[in-house]
């Protein structure tokens, strides 16, 4: 971990002269993950350079989330989970219109999930827990507009559980999940 902040320190440093944009900016964003619901979040990010941008993004989302049990699908309640990934953008361009590409690693904490088997011979729940991932975004800005795609690959949950007739059921979650979003850098423009 020292050697991170230490890589960070150095790169603030010798990146800090000649930058067209300012430096610090805040990004609110709110977008639809692909399996339903709404994701919020707040991203802090310094501009080590005009191309590069690095921050920390705080994501809360609200998702439908299918299971697989014993090979059927079963429906799921919308439950909130969360994230915390240290995050890197490359901006492809320095005019009004800013192309980028990005990737992020961190937490997410995933809550627990009650469901029924599509049959109904199982009512239970699933306990949350966090796992590591990681996410790869790409989009655009346009002045302090911001248009991203974000695909964040998150492990499967596995188990067994126990059903109503006693017997032992393996189930699977999947956890990964496409959001698109739209938001607003807050700071972060040209000097003038």
């Amino acid at each position: 971990m020292k050697r991170v902040i230490l890589g960070f320190l150095l790169l603030t440093a010798f990146s800090a002269s000649a930058q067209e944009f300012k430096p610090l900016k805040l990004n609110l964003s709110v977008g639809y993950p692909t399996s339903g619901g709404i994701l919020l979040s707040l991203e802090p990010k310094y501009g080590v350079s005009d191309q590069i941008d690095v921050g920390f993004r705080y994501e809360l989302g609200l998702m439908g989330r299918p299971y697989v049990i014993d090979g059927q699908e079963a429906q799921s309640e919308l439950r909130a989970s969360s994230s915390y990934l240290i995050t890197g953008n490359y901006l492809l361009s320095s005019g009004t219109f800013r192309p980028f590409v990005g990737a992020g690693v961190g937490l997410f904490t995933l809550v627990s999930i009650s469901f029924s088997e599509a049959g109904g011979s199982t009512d239970a729940g699933i306990s949350g827990g966090s796992k590591f991932g990681g996410m790869l975004r790409a989009g655009f800005k346009a002045n302090h507009f911001v248009f991203g795609l974000e695909y964040n690959a998150v492990p499967k949950t596995r188990g067994v559980l126990v059903g109503t007739s006693g017997a032992n059921l393996n189930y699977q979650r999947p956890n990964s999940y496409v959001g698109i979003k739209v938001g607003i850098d807050i700071g972060g423009g040209r000097y003038e």
